[in-house]
């Protein structure tokens, strides 16, 4: 399924009020829990990421970000005894990923995902984007040759290995990695993108390269990225969503959460009392 809604990103829509009109929810997030095993790690998680807009989920080490992330793409299902309640809504449509029957291979590919550290496979940079495309169905070479360019394009990575497209993806830099891995999850057109601190492993030149692709990503897809860095959120988020202790302490708008968080917990975590 490709994302035929057009981009309204960059076009302010007023309603009669003369207000900015609120941004059409891409995931819809409904009294979700999770369960490893008997443990449960999220209560009761209700959220609405809005489409073309990149999210921030912040919070202390253990209060349930990456956790939730993986959520969104059916990770957890890899592991035996994990249990989902509540529901995950893609729009427009409103899909529950977690419904019965839905399969888990057809989610991961509506919903991309980076992880903290560069994780190539051990195949050629070609190879590495054209994976899930392969996995889609698509075999025609010039078909190929076209979505792969595409995507290094789009991940910014294109003018740097178009020479060498057919080297191992381990022969690239850190950096270079990275974006390659983002080349891979952008090349099946996915509705939305998760980052899991992809810039945590990387020197400051290239996590600047990463942040800016990302603000310049969310034109086509949406993006939820869980980060530990505060100034990263500030620079490049348009909403933030506050986690502790496995519960949804604040979400909003990410200046508003940055100088007037509405809970005391938010702001001592912003202010640094604890994390």
């Amino acid at each position: 399924m490709v994302n035929t809604t057009p981009d309204l990103s960059a076009v302010p829509v007023y309603g009669s009020s003369g207000e900015a009109a609120k941004p059409q929810t891409k995931v819809e997030i409904q009294n979700l829990s999770f369960y490893y095993g008997r443990n449960q790690v999220l209560r009761n998680i209700s959220l609405e990421v809005p489409a073309n807009q990149v999210t921030a989920i912040i919070g202390p080490s253990g209060c349930g970000k990456t956790t939730l992330l993986r959520c969104l793409n059916r990770m957890h299902d890899l592991y035996p005894g994990n249990r989902y309640e509540g529901s995950v809504k893609l729009h427009p449509g409103g899909t529950d990923i977690l419904g019965p029957g839905m399969d888990p291979i057809r989610v991961r590919m509506r919903f991309g995902m980076v992880f903290q550290k560069p994780n190539p496979f051990p195949k050629s940079v070609y190879e590495n984007v054209a994976y899930g495309l392969r996995l889609q169905g698509m075999s025609k070479r010039r078909e190929l040759d076209e979505r792969v360019e595409k995507a290094l394009r789009e991940s910014a990575l294109w003018d740097e290995v178009k020479s060498r497209l057919h080297h191992l993806a381990h022969n690239l830099s850190g950096g270079q990695q990275q974006r390659l891995c983002i080349a891979r999850a952008i090349a099946t057109d996915p509705d939305v993108v998760l980052f899991d601190e992809p810039t945590s492993a990387l020197d400051p030149i290239a996590t600047s390269k990463i942040e800016e692709l990302i603000v310049e990503m969310k034109k086509r897809v949406t993006v939820v990225i869980v980060t530990h860095n505060l100034q990263q959120a500030g620079r490049i988020s348009d909403q933030t969503a506050f986690m502790y202790l496995g519960e949804l302490i604040e979400f909003g708008e990410t200046h508003r959460v940055f100088t007037n968080p509405a809970k005391p917990q938010t702001e001592d975590y912003i202010s640094g009392k604890f994390g």
